[in-house]
């Protein structure tokens, strides 16, 4: 969900800008999946732009505030929001854990590495969504540790049907500062893509796992 259009229209702006989010209907990047895509999103390149990261940093923490108070912990999925989560937990002064998408097999065999009590309320920060499936993982073992999940906010998602039903399934609520309709609107409107680019990226988006660029 949006929780400020103004904020997703400048976010995708500024992420089209610095080129984490590339777009290309002609030559469709290949997903670790194995999913032939007409857009590849890197979202850790935001570290790289301190005006940026910071844009990032402070929508999230307003939103944060507004959505939920201040939660006991900020927790970041392993390993591409870890950067922007503890910018985030930085300027709301508050701890800051990440979770691994498994336990490690030596040492102390953690996967959630820093310090969460029983009962904290926490609030998870992803750099992308696609089907949920990891973000959903991280949150599964916060909520084995016996913390309060209060919700999810990412940077960017692509609005995948799959997505939505997988977070609500799990009763987790998501929020995020831009997504693909945003993208999509504000890739036009600043001539980014044309207008058959565009019907490109929008037929890819019903059915990303069978799409075939004609």
């Amino acid at each position: 969900m949006i929780l400020n259009k103004e904020t997703a229209r400048t976010t995708a702006e500024l992420l089209l800008q610095i080129k984490a989010i590339k777009l290309d209907a002609q030559e469709p990047f290949t997903w670790a999946s194995g999913w032939k895509s007409p857009i590849y999103c890197d979202n850790r390149i935001v570290l790289s732009y301190p005006p940026i990261r910071n844009h990032i940093r402070e929508q999230f923490a307003r939103q944060i505030e507004e959505l939920y108070g201040k939660p006991d912990v900020i927790a970041a999925v392993a390993t591409g929001a870890i950067g922007i989560g503890m910018l985030v937990a930085e300027i709301l002064s508050l701890p800051f854990i990440y979770v691994r998408p498994e336990a490690k097999s030596h040492g102390r065999k953690n996967q959630i590495e820093g310090n969460l009590s029983e009962g904290q309320t926490v609030v998870v920060i992803e750099d992308l969504i696609s089907t949920g499936n990891s973000s959903l993982n991280a949150v599964k073992a916060l909520k084995e540790a016996k913390a309060n999940v209060k919700g999810m906010l990412a940077i960017f998602t692509y609005g995948f049907k799959t997505a939505d039903e997988n977070f609500e399934k799990e009763g987790i609520e998501l929020h995020t500062l831009s997504d693909y309709d945003f993208l999509l609107e504000t890739a036009q409107r600043t001539n980014y893509i044309n207008a058959t680019e565009a019907g490109i990226l929008r037929e890819w988006r019903q059915d990303p796992a069978n799409w075939k660029n004609k």
